[in-house]
Parts: structure tokens; sequence; C-alpha cells
């Protein structure tokens, strides 16, 4: 039997499995961290923190397993978006902290790129628009706000480069975290822009010239990583792609129409296709499989599960002690009472735009809300609208984004933190209209990127991939008397956003 490894690097946690080929976990381990947030809106790692997690992980899925290391084939990392990459020196060592896809500080630059860029031109190129949310104004930041770290600049690697360098000795860029960058890439031709980067004042060779897709080898584990890790040395190492992405592919999405809601720390809702137009207000990106003719094009929530975890940690202690002194989940016990709550938590909204918002509204100065409130709204009331805020959210993506698709299929796969919870999988079908699929399996990105190893290095081929390693089982369907209900609060809540914008603007610079 033979084997291969998937990494995931997550925004709080890495996950590796080690996997045969029949897609059989035969080991997994996970280790967490957090984000710094130095500043409001910063929010930044340091890429030790991923390859310490790395390392563990994958060390104690060999150990775990037993396996004879000649028999794992390949390995392959899945990351999260690593927004500006990292700043590296001519040693490939890390000058600055890597500034992620959270993180929104970058609003001068946007402001710059709108006024000095050719935005119509931009949007024809790179098939993406302007935000911070893009690591290309987070690049400009960088170069305007830390000139000392920019002048020892040789490469920006996304976190999977990074790893895969460190792994192998070889740098290389996959398309997907490529395109991920927004503003730099061609996404027509799969190849860095020589005009959008002179026109932006990026110096091309800051960009890594090797660009690969997702599938294809960086170059063999490193004789010493070997020993560290368990592995054999020369093992190839994958290029690997951005986590929602790969997260999309274990899913079972590899043709066009096929689309996957990710909700975990954020939201991605995206689908297959093969163009784009970026005033559809979503993202695009080479997709990890198939990638020379297929986009993943999607668009999300900032904050959907840290939603919840925010308040939770803010306004949910009670529920937490009990959950201590009960054995029982807080989730399990908030759920429970948010059951009770009627759909539309009795005319109570939530925005949750709680470190500005993505798509469609690409507002880095909105912020979250309560709307409706009154002396009857208890915390439970508040807690469900916080899930129906977010599942508002993921509608609104799919209705900006069904402009850009031919069609899209007839159910919605979710994955990610949020498919634990039968009430959440039950709003989300009542608010979008889709019956609503999850992944038996918990593992998502990570089983995406061993399922692309294995097909890499021949182990599975192209109907086993179109078949997938993974389970899917019916979750939830609309409920008639709670769609209409959802129908008429969600088009309050796009009214909602409009009308609270500028009082959103004018407190942020109070």
């Amino acid at each position: 039997m033979n084997y291969v490894i998937g990494v995931d690097i997550g925004t709080q946690s890495t996950k590796a499995l080690l996997v045969d080929s029949t897609g059989k976990i035969i080991a997994q381990h996970s280790q967490g961290y957090r984000v710094d947030t130095p500043k409001l809106r910063w929010a930044e790692q340091w890429p030790q923190v991923w390859l310490d997690a790395v390392e563990r992980c994958v060390a104690q899925c060999v150990q775990t397993a037993g396996v004879p290391k000649e028999q794992i084939k390949a390995l392959c990392i899945s990351s999260l978006y690593g927004g500006s990459g990292i700043a590296v020196d001519a040693d490939i060592q890390p000058l600055h902290p890597c500034l992620i896809w959270m993180d929104r500080r970058a609003e001068e630059q946007v402001d710059w790129v709108r006024q000095h860029v050719d935005l119509d031109r931009l949007y024809e190129i790179t098939g993406n628009s302007v935000d911070s949310y893009y690591g290309f104004t987070k690049i400009l930041w960088l170069k305007q706000q830390q000139p000392e770290a920019w002048g020892k600049t040789r490469y920006l690697l996304p976190p999977n480069s990074y790893i895969n360098y460190c792994l192998t000795g070889e740098i290389a860029v996959d398309h997907s975290s490529a395109g991920n960058i927004g503003g730099v890439y061609d996404v027509a031709k799969r190849r860095w822009s020589e005009e959008m980067l002179t026109a932006l004042g990026i110096p091309l060779t800051l960009m890594p010239q090797r660009l690969l897709y997702s599938g294809e080898a960086v170059g063999g584990l490193l004789d010493d990583w070997a020993q560290r890790l368990g592995l054999a040395p020369g093992m190839p190492i994958l290029a690997g792609g951005v986590d929602a992405a790969m997260a999309t592919f274990a899913a079972g999405v590899t043709q066009p129409g096929n689309h996957v809601a990710m909700i975990g720390t954020s939201m991605c809702w995206g689908y297959l296709n093969q163009q784009v137009d970026a005033r559809h207000g979503l993202v695009s990106m080479p997709h990890v499989y198939n990638g020379q003719k297929d986009l993943y094009i999607f668009g999300g929530a900032i904050t959907a599960g840290a939603s919840i975890s925010w308040f939770r940690e803010q306004f949910c202690q009670a529920e937490e002690l009990q959950a201590r002194e009960s054995g029982e989940d807080s989730h399990v016990l908030l759920e429970r009472l948010a059951q009770k709550i009627p759909a539309g938590s009795e005319g109570l909204l939530f925005l949750p735009y709680l470190m500005g918002e993505r798509s469609p509204i690409w507002d880095a100065k909105a912020s979250g809300s309560f709307v409706g409130l009154t002396l009857y709204h208890s915390r439970i009331h508040l807690y469900r609208a916080v899930l129906e805020g977010v599942s508002f959210a993921l509608r609104h993506n799919i209705e900006a984004g069904a402009r850009g698709a031919h069609s899209l299929d007839p159910r919605l796969i979710v994955v990610g933190g949020a498919s634990h919870s039968d009430l959440w999988m039950q709003i989300i079908a009542d608010i979008t209209h889709y019956p609503v699929y999850t992944i038996v399996q918990d593992v998502e990105a990570a089983i995406g990127a061993a399922l692309l190893a294995a097909h890499s290095v021949g182990l599975v081929d192209d109907r086993q991939v179109d078949e997938g390693w993974i389970e899917l089982r019916l979750r939830a369907e609309p409920k008639a008397e709670n769609v209409a209900r959802y129908d008429a609060t969600f088009a309050e809540y796009l009214n909602l956003y409009p009308a609270l914008k500028p009082i959103m603007h004018r407190l942020q610079q109070a």
C-alpha cells in the first residue's frame, strides 16, 4: 500500500493527514495558534509559527501511522491566503510578519491605486478588483510604510511557497496563490502581469519567476527535513494552493457549476468557471485542479465563524461556565436554546462586518451592527441573529456570483466548522433556498491536498478524482414556512448596509 500526506495551514491551526491510496485516513494531527492583531484592523503572522506547526503535525502523523517511509509518495500543502506574502531577503529569511487575508491596514494604498491606475485595465487583466483584502495593496503598504524591510526584500512568498522552500530549497509559487494576490497576475495568460506591476510600482523581480500548477512538484524533500519528519529524502513536495479552493476540490468540485461554501473563521462561497468578470464583485484565481483551464471564483465574509467566536467570548460566559460544569460543549447549549427562537430572531438583524467586509460590498470601513433590538430580546436572540446574519451574507454572495455563472448545481455543499451545527445548516438552507449537504469526514482542505498529491503521483486517476474521497450527506432542506419569512428579512438586510454606511464611515473617523 502507498500513502500521501495532505497539510492545511489555516488561520488558527494547522492540520496534517496521512492517507492511503483509497482515501482512508491512517493518521492525523493538528496544532493551534493565534493571529497577531497589534492594531485595530491589523492581522499578521510570523511564518515560523506555520513552519513549526507543519513540522510537528507531519512528524506526528508519520510516527502514529508507523508505515514504511518509502511508501509515502508525496506531500501537498494547502494554506490560508497569505495576503502580502512573506517578505524574505536574499537568504530567504523573513523580514516582516505576513499581512494575512484578514488584515485591512492598506486603505491609503487602495485610494492611491484608484487615483493612479487604470482600473478597467486592472479588472480586465487580473479578473479582480481593488480592496485592502488583496495582497497587492498590502505589498504597497510594505513598500511605503516599511522601507527598511522593503529595501532588503528579495521575494514575496505565499505561506505554502515559503514552507515548500524550507522543505526543498526550491522557490516557486502556485497559480492559485499568485492569482489570489490580485492586481499583479494576468489571469488569461497565467503569468505575472508586467504591465500591472509597472503601473503599481512593484518590481517584477520580487515575484518568483517559477509558477507551477498546484499538482506539480516544487522539488524533493531535503535530507535534514526528511530526518526531522521521518520521511524519505527526495520525496516530492507539491506546489499546493489556497485553502478555500482546496476545500472546494475536496468537496468534489471539479466541473463548472459545482459550488461550495467554506465556513470557518471566514466564509468563502465559490464555484468553477472558465472566464471571469471582476465587476461581479468576486475574487478569481486558477483552480487547484485543472488550473490550466478552470478558475475558482469566490466571494465571502471576513468574519463568519469569527463572529460566533466573538459573540460567545464576549457575552456567553454563563453558557461557558455551564459547559465546564456539565461537560457539554457550549455550542450545543447555545444551539439548543437558539432553536426555540423563531426564524428571523423576532425582528432582529445582524450585519457581520466585524473586520470590514469583502464581497460583494468591498468596504474596509464597514462595521458590525445589531438592528431591531428591544427590551424583549435576549442574548439567545442575538446569538441566532448572528447565525442568520452570516447566512444572509452567504446568500448575498451567491446572488452576486450567480450573475457570472452559466448555472449552479441545485444543491449547496457546506464545509468547515459551521457544518457541525444542525441549526446553522437549517438556517442556511432556509435563507439560500438550497438543500444543504456536508462532508461526513471532518478534514476538508487537508483531504483535498492529499487527493491532489495522490493524483499527481499516479495513485488515483481522473475518474477517481471526480468520484472523490469524501462522502456527502444531506443535512437540511428549505422549509417553506421559514423561506418566506427569510426572504422578507433578506430584503431588509440588503437595505441595511447602504442606510448605515455613512454612519459606519463617520464612526471610523471619530
